[in-house]
């Protein structure tokens, strides 16, 4: 797989990244389904093995399983990958989730993914979520203190906004942004300005596939198992669901036409984004990270992408 620099650091990363949901399995918070540790290891080992060595997690995935069994998987060869997780929502003991980034929070999360990880340093530490009753710069500060330790080797802001980017400057440097950014959803673009428009940084897009809408095979009312954060989900609305559902089978004619899959539209349709660094995609098994390496090998080239779009918006 092409590895590209991520932004300005020095970083060569691959094109596609791992996305730790995936893997959170039975441990609830925000995972898509049941996959064992032993499966999940094997799993993070073969995504290795085919080009992918950036990989990222957070807490709130699987309430620290995610990054447990990351951990376990790369700790024999950590110089091989780079670790990627966040701080700013934790949970209490009755795992109710809370979105915070009071600084005394922000430096325990750091310091218990440095242990889940079994590392001494995370290459890539982001503030996961804004809140507003709290000054980004705060946990930021937090950040710049460990990055000078050599806990943490970049800082990163999730789902934020341009305005926090501004403030953040007055810290450090912000190397990386993540949000979410797919066919469907492209306001990361207008939201992140002028870091994109003049390459502050990179940016790392989750929600690539849309949590599988965009491969086209989701099904309309499909139900998922307990341990699937989309099943009862505020943010996973049945009837707009099934609205994109409709959009991408108007979509597949003009993107089987040219020869290719919905799968490879979307990892196409991103990745043509000159801003656009890597592209999170979470595999829950082997025939799933099989299908993702082969649709990047085969991905819609920018020009068809252009096509297809024009062939789409005009039928």
């Amino acid at each position: 797989m092409e590895k590209i620099q991520l932004g300005k650091t020095d970083m060569m990363v691959s094109e596609i990244a791992f996305g730790g949901a995936s893997i959170s399995g039975e441990g609830a918070g925000y995972g898509f389904g049941l996959i064992s540790e032993s499966d999940a290891i094997s799993l993070l080992h073969e995504a290795k093995d085919l080009g992918i060595n950036i990989f990222d997690s957070a807490p709130i995935y699987g309430f620290g399983l995610s990054e447990k069994r990351m951990g376990k998987a790369f700790k024999a060869m950590r110089d091989d990958v780079y670790l990627v997780s966040k701080s700013g929502i934790d949970w209490h003991d009755n795992k109710r989730v809370n979105l915070t980034n009071d600084p005394k929070v922000t430096q325990k999360m750091l310091e218990q993914s440095l242990r889940d990880f079994q590392t001494d340093m995370i290459d890539i530490f982001m503030i996961h979520w804004p809140d507003e009753r709290v000054d980004i710069r705060r946990p930021l500060e937090v950040l710049a203190k460990a990055k000078e330790q050599g806990k943490i080797r970049h800082v990163g802001l999730c789902n934020s906004n341009e305005e926090d980017l501004v403030k953040s400057q007055e810290i450090l440097s912000v190397d990386v942004v993540q949000s979410e950014f797919n066919f469907f959803n492209t306001k990361a673009s207008e939201a992140l300005g002028s870091f994109l428009d003049n390459k502050i940084g990179s940016f790392m897009s989750w929600g690539t596939l849309d949590k599988g809408i965009m491969t086209g095979k989701h099904k309309k009312n499909q139900h998922y198992d307990e341990s699937d954060c989309r099943r009862g989900a505020v943010w996973w609305k049945q009837e707009e669901v099934n609205k994109k559902i409709d959009q991408i089978e108007k979509l597949r004619p003009y993107v089987e036409t040219r020869g290719h899959s919905l799968i490879e539209f979307a990892l196409g349709y991103n990745l043509s984004h000159d801003f656009l660094g890597c592209a999170l995609v979470g595999s829950k098994n082997s025939k799933q990270l099989q299908s993702t390496i082969k649709a990047y090998e085969n991905r819609v080239s920018a020009e068809d992408i252009q096509a297809i779009l024009s062939d789409y918006e005009n039928s």
